[in-house]
């Protein structure tokens, strides 16, 4: 299987002379490298190397029986003869991509300690893999590639040339081209390539998540398709899927929608000075205080925070010492890894971590820990779900978990008229963050609201979190559900 990439060297671009790109990839286009990986054999070579123009090729040797001999990589579920006689020698794989990141490791970590400044620029570049394996066909291609700044060229290869009645195969011909960094270029073939295939060619196990993230830093958080790419990349295991989804987005940084900083400005008093004034608090702070004024309304005693992410109304909730017992949930283990240490969770006494626990816990599976408590907090939560996935969440907590307070805010989405610059979300309406799977105006929060209470036996009632605009609303909308004293 083969890969190539060409650098072209432009007079007035970051790269003058194509030959650098010997030096981002710490590979001399003067020697033909011969590398021994666990898939296979690689090797590394130049058939072109000019001042204009200079390309790189990736061939990998691939030895099928010592693949299926190789606990790793070999495969389970294929009857005997597929083992040994199928295409792994020949088509761009996720051992391509194993191969990609052990040759081109430096490269990938986006480090050059002779030309750090052109490791960091985005290049003139052309990628080629003359046969990928594409599940469907030349537009996956194109819906994955083209997203990352690429210009996709993907071009069916028949079955049987000599038989054009037979049709396409399902390999293509792959070329990209586009201005990229070559960090970026090959952590987005390290994923992208196994991706379109549609198959892992060794074991899933929790280390590819890591690896997912690693590779997907910067660019797979807000990629059109990122589920489709994290389900097949991790080859459909649901836990890992939600694992990966939940680390993805609690590191990723927040979208530059200017919410807090509108918020902050309107809650500056009329010409105060901003340098000399106490900074006014954050929509974030607002949401927590309004939580935490709810729950003390109703006379809670146990909480527990759904999808609390790194801890942020946690804090709120440790302060207030009429909560007695406190449980924090989240899919992410490296979130709650991190609540705890922001909470000191370790340093604290005994009775401390009694009283605020944290575990893993999906919101759309039932899990009997969460029952037993007063009241149950979705803080910024529902709005990343599909859609689709909110009955199950229904059923989990207000069906099986059934707490007598249920505490539910999300976004306004009639108060997005006052930010600026917001990207489009899925619905075609203008949202806050890129992963919110939706975002509702008050009468569809309303509507959803009633529904959930209607057949689950709780009342409800509305409030708005921030300033309010006469006729927008408030920037974030808050649902109280209390249980009827017949529930």
């Amino acid at each position: 299987m083969l890969v190539t990439l060409t650098a072209t060297a432009r007079p007035n671009g970051p790269l003058t002379d194509a030959r650098d790109l010997g030096h981002l990839l710490h590979k001399h286009p003067d020697r033909a490298q011969r590398f021994e990986l666990p898939v296979g054999v690689a090797h590394v070579f130049y058939p072109e190397a000019t001042a204009e123009r200079t390309t790189v090729a990736l061939l990998l040797e691939v030895d099928p029986v010592g693949i299926v001999r190789n606990k790793r990589f070999g495969t389970s579920g294929d009857f005997s003869l597929a083992q040994y006689v199928n295409d792994r020698p020949y088509a761009a794989s996720s051992l391509l991509a194993v191969a990609l990141g052990k040759v081109f490791s430096t490269a990938t970590a986006g480090r050059s300690g002779s030309l750090p400044e052109l490791a960091e620029s985005a290049l003139p570049l052309t990628v080629h893999v003359p046969s990928l394996p594409c599940r469907g066909g030349t537009e996956l291609a194109e819906s994955m590639f083209a997203p990352l700044g690429w210009k996709v060229g993907a071009t069916p290869v028949p079955l049987d040339p000599e038989v054009p009645a037979w049709g396409d195969s399902r390999y293509v011909d792959l070329t990209l081209t586009g201005e990229v960094r070559l960090a970026d270029a090959l952590r987005h073939l390290y994923v992208l390539l196994p991706v379109l295939d549609g198959a892992k060619h060794y074991w899933v196990g929790t280390d590819e998540i890591d690896k997912l993230l690693r590779n997907g830093e910067g660019w797979l958080a807000a990629h059109p398709h990122r589920e489709e790419i994290l389900r097949r990349y991790l080859a459909h295991q649901r836990r890992y899927v939600e694992d990966a989804t939940a680390r993805l987005l609690a590191t990723e940084e927040p979208d530059d929608d200017g919410e807090d900083d509108a918020v902050a400005v309107a809650l500056t008093p009329e010409g105060a000075d901003g340098d000399a004034a106490a900074p006014p608090p954050s929509l974030a702070a607002l949401r927590s205080t309004a939580v935490v004024a709810a729950l003390r309304s109703e006379r809670v005693g146990s909480v527990v925070d759904l999808g609390c992410g790194e801890g942020a109304l946690l804090r709120h909730l440790q302060a207030e010492r009429s909560f007695t017992r406190i449980l924090g949930t989240d899919v992410s283990v490296r979130a709650l890894e991190r609540a705890a240490e922001r909470l000191d969770l370790r340093g604290r006494s005994d009775a401390e971590r009694d009283r605020l626990t944290l575990l893993q816990s999906s919101l759309t599976y039932r899990d009997d820990r969460l029952q037993g408590f007063d009241a149950a907090v979705l803080m910024e939560v529902i709005e990343h779900l599909d859609l689709d996935r909110l009955p199950a969440l229904e059923d989990t907590v207000f069906a099986h978990a059934r707490p007598r307070v249920v505490v539910v805010t999300t976004p306004n989405a009639e108060y997005n008229a006052t930010y600026p610059h917001l990207h489009t979300g899925p619905d075609g309406r203008p949202m806050r963050h890129t992963d919110h799977r939706f975002e509702w105006t008050r009468a569809e929060l309303a509507a959803w609201a009633d529904g959930v209470a209607g057949r689950h036996g709780y009342t409800v009632s509305h409030a708005g979190i921030g300033p309010a605009d006469p006729v927008l609303g408030a920037p974030t909308q808050l649902a109280l559900f209390v249980a009827g004293a017949d529930a």
